[in-house]
């Protein structure tokens, strides 16, 4: 017997933000190879959703989630406080969890309050619906390095199954102190898209999706700029954000575990430079 069909959904406010690559805009034309990657890289970033005072203390993680998905959502021209949510990140905030390893480990009473309270794996997509005021669905999943697809995977059902839009947003950043040597993510990377179950004048691509049981090899980036971000643990979302600049037909593979992938086939729908 057959699986049941998935549904064709469509893609909707493509974010990019890495320091090399700071911004859709900047990321999409250097991977049609029509621009360069910026020099000096980017400071992070300063999402403007949070108050002066929170922005300063908010996280690397914070602060990359919350850039990409402003952005996608402002593309989409959507309102955030309507759209459920899954963030994706494979290990949270390294530099707050290997702080907290050390400070427990030497003096517990030196424990920071606020380092606490944003060292918890959920702590992004917190500041986000607090910030949006929005109400709907929210999730915060992590997969190691299939988290990227993971979450795909999670904001495709639900779209489907809900038929609402729903925003997806990945982020990953440096690994540091001990924990570097056991958890392989350099760079800072983040992205964002909105899902939905119906095409729009803001869509960008639609595709179809399936599970595939069986080891199934990745699709690999191609650009170079790709390529050298492919250090980060939210690299599985690289393949398919290069296709989405390229707005060429596309079949990617993004593995979900080692006997699991989820297969996309990726079609154009409007020339991504024509978008808001």
């Amino acid at each position: 017997m057959s699986a049941a069909k998935t549904p064709t959904l469509y893609i909707e406010g493509p974010a990019f933000w890495a320091a090399t690559l700071p911004g859709w805009e900047i990321a999409s034309a250097v991977f049609r190879g029509e621009g360069a990657p910026a020099d000096p890289p980017a400071k992070r970033p300063s999402p403007q959703l949070l108050a002066p005072a929170e922005r300063r203390r908010a996280p690397d993680t914070v602060a990359l989630a919350l850039e990409v998905a402003a952005a996608a959502v402002a593309a989409s021209g959507r309102n955030a406080a309507d759209l459920p949510c899954v963030f994706a990140s494979a290990h949270g905030d390294l530099g707050i969890n290997d702080y907290m390893c050390g400070t427990l480990a030497t003096d517990p009473l030196l424990l920071s309050p606020i380092k606490f309270h944003n060292s918890v794996h959920n702590a992004a997509v917190g500041y986000w619906t607090i910030g949006t005021g929005c109400m709907a669905a929210s999730n915060s999943l992590a997969a190691y390095e299939s988290s990227f697809a993971s979450g795909l995977l999670e904001a495709a059902a639900q779209c489907a199954a809900d038929q609402r839009a729903v925003l997806l947003a990945g982020y990953d950043m440096p690994a540091v102190g001990a924990l570097a040597s056991v958890t392989t993510s350099r760079e800072m990377l983040a992205v964002a898209l909105v899902l939905s179950p119906t095409r729009t004048a803001r869509t960008v691509a639609s595709f179809e999706w399936t599970l595939a049981a069986g080891a199934a090899p990745a699709t690999r980036a191609r650009s170079a700029a790709a390529r050298a971000l492919e250090v980060n643990a939210m690299a599985d979302a690289l393949p398919l954000f290069e296709a989405l600049a390229r707005a060429e037909p596309e079949s990617l593979s993004l593995p979900l575990s080692a006997t699991l992938s989820l297969q996309l086939q990726l079609q154009p729908e409007l020339q991504l430079e024509t978008q808001s």
